[in-house]
């Protein structure tokens, strides 16, 4: 086992991350930004580095300062969270050039799965269900991509290929827009992503959004752990997270559960990772894998009992895993709301002194968190300040529990999204459960409309 890890993040994840290497009696480098000195895990860690100025472009993005890190620190492994630097197939080859470990998969599956044309390839030649597309990106010749979105059917969506967090993408409904919904979103895929290049899908119209979790060892071992329906979503990003999905049944999950697993084996899958699948009319359709451990990972962890975060340490130590297939039995319904620091109408940043937190407690809470009285929310990253999850013996309980919880959190100081969850907890809609990637989109809008 390691002796020393570098954690290469900030906020919940880094703290998240902090505490299972404390289990494990790992000792911890936080590295951190001159606005992030007074996070929690720089003052829990055993040693911190200053890694540079706010910007993460100067920070922690910026691959040679947290190498050096490790480097001055004497660590053996860097763990990157989630976001910034956890799915660059760059930083995690120059991780390993360097002579640490990088808590993850091996560079060449993190590239492969991060390009979604390859990605695609590759599940469906591991007989991973995809979306109906143009099986590769789109070429110059307008007639042929004119004939791709006929064969498809209309709506189709137009996606970047190196894209990711809900950019560069755009639906067409007719073929008269098609042509130039391509060059805008080719555009924009540069822009945001370096990238121009684009691809092709069915536009499912009311899909879910359903991941399966998994987690791979070197010794040939690959386990799924269920599912999270995460289709509560506002502009591709989620807010609400649950497992197991309502109306997922033990014979469908485990039908999907081992394709993703025979996937997983198929391209020598290393750590812990998530399929994401649009789920419509009892079909499941793949579309990206994330290959990091995901923000609404403790859903998968109350259910199950496993510790995602430490089976990844484990792993990228040359451990096999703890867990067997036969060992993961779902036990109960969890949920988790993300918690951001904004306008929960407007949905504006709200950076500033948090002048009193008060976390909720009581039987199967769960509150993953940095903030603290006094604390100061910058505003040069991701508004997300923490998440509130909870488990119960089924999804009316936990529903139920999630509403108590939502009226006892007390953050003073700020806006944040708390009243958007109490709305959430209150719908007759979602508390049914099932609902499509849509419904909170429509329902904002609902609300927005003039009277």
């Amino acid at each position: 086992m390691f002796e020393k890890i570098v954690i290469a993040n900030r906020g919940e994840i880094a703290l998240r991350i902090l505490r299972a290497c404390r289990e494990l009696g790992i000792k911890t480098v936080a590295i951190h930004s001159t606005a992030d000195r007074n996070l929690k895990h720089v003052r829990l860690a055993d040693e911190s580095v200053c890694i540079g100025p706010p910007p993460s472009a100067e920070s922690y993005l910026n691959i040679p300062a947290v190498v050096s890190a490790a480097e001055v620190t004497d660590a053996q492994a860097i763990h990157p969270g989630y976001g910034f630097l956890s799915e660059n197939a760059d930083f995690a080859e120059r991780v390993e050039q360097s002579g640490f470990v990088f808590i993850g998969p091996r560079a060449e599956t993190i590239r492969i799965m991060g390009d979604k044309v390859s990605a695609i390839k590759t599940m469906k030649a591991a007989g991973v269900p995809c979306v109906p597309g143009s099986d590769g990106t789109l070429g110059d010749v307008d007639e042929e991509n004119l004939r791709i979105a006929k064969e498809i059917g209309y709506p189709i969506i137009i996606k970047a290929s190196g894209g990711g967090g809900g950019r560069g993408m755009r639906v067409v409904h007719s073929e008269a827009a098609l042509l130039s919904s391509i060059s805008l979103t080719r555009s924009e895929a540069q822009g945001a992503f370096g990238n121009p290049a684009v691809y092709m899908e069915k536009f499912l119209e009311n899909p879910r959004h359903i991941e399966i979790q998994v987690l791979a060892d070197q010794h040939g071992n690959a386990i799924y752990l269920g599912e999270r329906d995460c289709s509560l979503q506002r502009r591709h990003q989620k807010v609400v997270e649950e497992s197991p999905a309502p109306g997922i049944t033990e014979e469908m999950r485990n039908a999907i559960g081992k394709r993703c697993v025979d996937a997983c084996l198929a391209v020598g899958y290393l750590g812990a990772g998530t399929f994401e699948f649009l789920y419509e009319d009892g079909h499941f359709y793949f579309i990206e894998m994330n290959t990091r451990v995901q923000v609404e990972h403790p859903v998968t962890e109350m259910v199950t009992g496993v510790d995602i975060v430490k089976e990844q340490i484990r792993i990228a130590a040359g451990e096999p895993m703890t867990f067997k297939q036969k060992d993961i039995v779902l036990r109960g319904h969890s949920i988790e709301c993300r918690l951001n620091a904004e306008n929960a109408r407007t949905f504006v940043p709200c950076a500033g002194t948090i002048h009193q937190f008060h976390a909720p407690g009581g039987p199967g809470v769960r509150v993953d968190s940095h903030i603290y009285n006094g604390y100061v929310v910058p505003p040069f990253y991701d508004s997300m300040i923490g998440k509130l999850i909870v488990h119960a013996e089924n999804r009316a309980a936990a529903c139920a529990r999630m509403a108590s919880v939502l009226s006892e959190v007390v953050i003073e100081g700020i806006d944040t999204n708390i009243p958007l969850h109490q709305d959430i907890f209150r719908d007759a809609g979602f508390l049914a459960g099932g609902v499509n990637i849509h419904y909170l989109e429509k329902k904002l809008s609902l609300h927005k409309a003039p009277k």
